[in-house]
């Protein structure tokens, strides 16, 4: 009992004197005087007593050295009740550039080491023996303009294999790094020596004007020791290797005077659109136009908007516009993309004006356009077929009749009605001699194989026709009062008509109603009628610009059957209001588009 009272009495003592010693003295040393510029220095700092591991700061390094990461380990041993107690640093320094420094003094609780003098000496002024592991560097520009990609590329030699290593990127403030691809692979001969290479290449955007240091990225390894005795051991001893590539200063030149448009330099840029419907359009009817814009060298954040500017009677539906940033052979390429849905509201021709997009050639260092040429468009009303010359005479259109066409149609003078019939007899007379001379000339069997074409396409015409009634039983539904609406110009029906649809939300069929219900209204008023055109029914524009969103854009509208179809009834009552009053309401001076 009395030894175990003893130990215990002697263990915390021994453990009190430990944490009340104080730091004796302190020892800084370095592996290597002189160093080469790639080559890291190794500092050692030891501490003799009780030591705090938090106590030693590397901040008083940074001025001419990188100071990499640092690691601390403490030590306790007793001899003949002599108790000593270490703490040492360990950390990694890089010279910054050539010459002659000094590792100053260090401070661990009122105790300092002893200031050191280190050379850095070029690369180049080693011996003659090839070197095992070093790091190059290289940019394509030592001079640019902000904003302007530069083109930096690493290369890591290693002329033995290694355990383990790694390679950090390069750094520079104010400056977006983005590496580009993936590393490459090769072997080369170096002043007569074989390498492996490992190549790794990143853009760099600066982000501020001015000279800028690019810090060359740091090689850290485990390789091999030489000289090492167990050759044949479960474990083989290694050593750290450390290899920094050299630096860079580039000079980043502020954006010219006179530049009044978003800042874009590149070495190309170009728009492109894609218009697929053509040039000629209806009124009413939605219209998808995509505008492009590219350039090179540059990251999607630096992209301008694209200018939208359209006439006067067109709606415009945009969607949200979508970036990205690609690589391909060692470039940077961006690209913003602009979907618009436009409505035209008026029958005419109309040019669209071109889109420019100036942008700075930092090639020929000269302001540069890249540009769509002007468009000019043309609109047909809503109830004539694009195509009508083609249509035969004798085949009833099922869309788009209404009481203006028929009133059209009646108002046909007479000379033309009767030229009108003498040409259909001159074409029948035609027609009839040539189908006499086809049945002489015309091969029998291209006779049946067309006979056959035409009763296959009927077939297939009437199997669609099906499927599609089949589909939607309600929209032929609609068509059909909408129609019927149109022919008899029964406006108490058209509108019956129209609140169906909007009660259904059948949005697809809610603007042929309305401007069927319209045209009953205001039968005088030629070609498009918007609601706002007239002040009974200018409280249902809101509700079918609302519409028109739902359909045509990506982004949320706040159009709601049930406002609309209230929307709807208040105008007609108005309306009905008016005409039982005899008041006559003119159409706007200037109708809404």
């Amino acid at each position: 009992m009395k030894a175990i009272l003893f130990t215990t009495t002697l263990f915390l003592l021994l453990r009190s004197m430990v944490v009340l010693a104080d730091v004796t003295s302190v020892e800084a040393t370095i592996d290597k005087n002189p160093v080469m510029l790639d080559e890291a220095i190794r500092l050692t700092v030891v501490a003799n007593g009780g030591a705090d591991r938090e106590s030693f700061d590397s901040s008083i390094l940074l001025k001419d050295f990188v100071v990499g990461r640092t690691s601390v380990s403490s030590q306790t041993s007793i001899v003949n009740f002599d108790t000593k107690k270490t703490t040492t640093w360990t950390t990694t320094l890089f010279p910054r550039k050539e010459g002659t420094f000094t590792i100053p003094a260090i401070n661990i609780e009122g105790k300092q080491s002893a200031p050191m003098s280190v050379s850095v000496i070029p690369v180049q002024q080693s011996d003659n023996v090839a070197r095992d592991y070093f790091v190059t560097t290289d940019i394509d520009l030592k001079e640019a303009y902000l904003n302007q990609q530069l083109f930096y590329t690493i290369k890591l030699h290693l002329a033995t294999n290694i355990e383990r290593g790694s390679l950090q990127s390069p750094t520079m403030q104010n400056a977006e790094i983005k590496q580009l691809g993936d590393d490459k692979q090769y072997t080369d001969i170096v002043n007569g020596r074989r390498y492996q290479i490992i190549e790794r290449q990143f853009a760099i955007v600066p982000q501020a004007s001015g000279e800028f240091t690019i810090r060359g990225p740091v090689f850290t390894a485990e390789v091999a020791a030489a000289n090492t005795n167990q050759r044949f051991g479960l474990f083989n001893r290694t050593q750290q290797v450390n290899r920094v590539g050299p630096d860079i200063t580039v000079n980043i030149k502020p954006i010219p005077a006179g530049i009044d448009y978003p800042w874009l330099p590149s070495e190309m840029a170009r728009v492109d659109e894609e218009w697929p419907q053509g040039d000629a359009f209806v009124v009413g009817e939605p219209i998808t136009r995509v505008v492009t814009l590219t350039a090179l060298g540059v990251v999607e954040e630096q992209l301008p908007e694209i200018p939208e500017f359209y006439p006067p009677h067109f709606k415009l539906y945009p969607d949200q516009s979508s970036t990205t940033t690609v690589e391909k052979d060692s470039t940077l390429i961006a690209q913003r993309k602009s979907s618009l849905a436009v409505i035209p509201t008026q029958a005419g021709s109309f040019v669209l004006p071109e889109v420019t997009i100036p942008w700075f050639n930092t090639l020929t260092e000269q302001t540069e356009y890249a540009t769509i040429p002007a468009r000019t468009v043309t609109v047909q009303p809503a109830n004539v077929q694009p195509d009508a010359g083609a249509t035969s005479p004798s085949m009833p259109t099922q869309s788009g009749f209404d009481n203006q066409s028929a009133s059209n149609a009646s108002s046909i003078p007479a000379n033309q009605a009767s030229q009108t019939e003498s040409d259909s007899g001159l074409n029948s007379e035609s027609q009839n001699s040539v189908a006499n001379n086809g049945e002489a000339q015309t091969p029998h069997y291209l006779t049946w194989l067309f006979a056959a074409l035409w009763v296959i396409t009927a077939i297939a015409w009437i199997a669609t026709y099906l499927m599609q009634r089949k589909q939607k039983p309600d929209y032929t539904a609609t068509s059909a009062n909408t129609f019927s609406a149109a022919n008899s110009g029964d406006e108490a029906a058209a509108f019956k008509s129209l609140m169906a649809s909007v009660k259904a939300s059948n949005t697809l069929a809610i603007a042929p109603a309305l401007q069927t219900w319209l045209k009953c209204l205001y039968p005088n008023q030629r070609g498009f009628i918007n609601p706002s055109d007239h002040g009974a029914t200018s409280e249902i524009q809101p509700h079918l610009n609302a519409l028109q969103q739902t359909r045509f854009s990506q982004s949320k509208s706040d159009w709601k059957p049930e406002s609309m179809q209230s929307a709807i009834k208040n105008a007609r009552d108005t309306w009905l209001k008016n005409k039982k009053s005899g008041k006559n309401t003119l159409t706007n001076l200037y109708p809404s588009t």
